[in-house]
């Protein structure tokens, strides 16, 4: 099937050059007129207008490729289904597929990048410090081959847990006279019900990216969500949801689940223990929003493996795993080894002495 979308591709009102979305500045600047723009000037300028352009399906290992001409050099960008924004790999400039955030796929908010590319090479180059056990040329900025900003898909979820808990518990007293020591132990069966509610409970609305990796770099601080204009995604990589908001509430849920049990624990302080040993809690949505959330992705190859990075766009919050450099772990095992044998030498030689 052959379907006609737009692509957009925002200019400069000065001068007509593509034009990209700074962070720092909370601004649109033109790197070849270096004119600056507020989203109103740019909204003003009908930069936020559409183009229309070919598209066309291509079936390859059960992905859905499609092809768009760039507005600028003619050339043609090829995206997967779920791409929402990309780059001409020709000229560079930023190319939105707006049909793929229109309808049921339009995010509501959007918090803009906060932190630059720059910022996350910072980041990758300080991630080792402190850090034993990780070789010392890993963090070399010639390791890193990708630095990419991505807007994430995320659904926010307000949710109400409602429901009871039957808890056991126990209270420990120690006292002691002049020559026994006593220990008390009270048991409790605790009950609580009740309801609570949680706002803006995030999962990532896209099965690229784990989950795991998306809650590291949590939390985001909402007060930043702005109402969603594609012009944000200039110079950066947009997705969008291929998780259903009825798929992704499973996670919510059991993330509002488990809030709500320790919720009910932090209530019990006066308790030496406490554990839950029958619940009967249920939630319902208050209310659910589809929002794009800001990530740096850093791949970095070392030593021919690849290492997944990811950055807090809005944060800095900074997460990966690292490799173990095995020559210091079994140096630093028998330096460790040394000095306990050592000890255990001159510990046995002043027994020695003193017997």
């Amino acid at each position: 099937m052959r379907n006609k979308s737009n692509v957009l591709d925002n200019k400069c009102p000065s001068c007509g050059a593509p034009i990209k979305y700074i962070p720092s500045l909370n601004k649109w600047k033109c790197e070849y007129c270096n004119s600056e723009f507020t989203l109103e000037e740019m909204q003003k300028h009908n930069n936020a207008s559409s183009l229309e352009n070919n598209k066309k399906e291509i079936e390859d290992n059960f992905t859905d490729y499609v092809t768009y001409t760039c507005q600028d050099c003619g050339a043609e960008i090829v995206a997967d289904s779920e791409t929402a924004a990309t780059f001409c790999v020709y000229c560079g400039n930023t190319a939105i597929l707006k049909n793929k955030l229109s309808g049921k796929f339009a995010p509501e908010s959007i918090i803009p990048f906060k932190k630059e590319k720059k910022d996350a090479e910072i980041a990758f180059t300080n991630v080792a410090k402190g850090k034993l056990f990780v070789p010392s040329d890993f963090t070399k900025k010639e390791n890193i081959e990708k630095i990419k900003g991505i807007y994430i898909p995320f659904w926010l979820y307000d949710i109400e847990v409602f429901g009871n808990v039957e808890c056991s518990a126990t209270k420990v007293k120690h006292w002691s006279t002049s020559r026994i020591s006593y220990t008390k132990t009270d048991y409790y069966k605790l009950y609580r019900s009740g309801s609570m509610k949680f706002f803006k409970v995030p999962v990532d609305g896209s099965k690229r990216f784990g989950n795991d990796i998306m809650s590291s770099i949590e939390p985001f601080e909402y007060n930043d969500l702005v109402k969603y204009n594609h012009a944000y995604l200039s110079g950066f990589f947009a997705e969008r949801y291929d998780v259903s908001s009825e798929e992704a509430f499973s996670d919510a849920r059991n993330r509002a689940l488990e809030s709500g049990k320790k919720a009910v624990l932090d209530d019990c302080k006066e308790f030496s223990s406490k554990t839950i040993t029958n619940n009967n809690l249920n939630t319902s949505i208050i209310d659910k929003h589809y929002v794009l959330l800001p990530v740096w992705m850093v791949n970095v190859k070392y030593k021919k493996r690849n290492y997944l990075f990811a950055m807090n766009g809005q944060t800095g919050e900074f997460i990966g795993n690292l490799p173990l450099d095995k020559k210091k772990v079994f140096l630093w095992a028998l330096f460790v080894f040394s000095i306990v044998f050592v000890g255990i030498i001159i510990i046995s030689y002043i027994t020695f002495l003193g017997e």
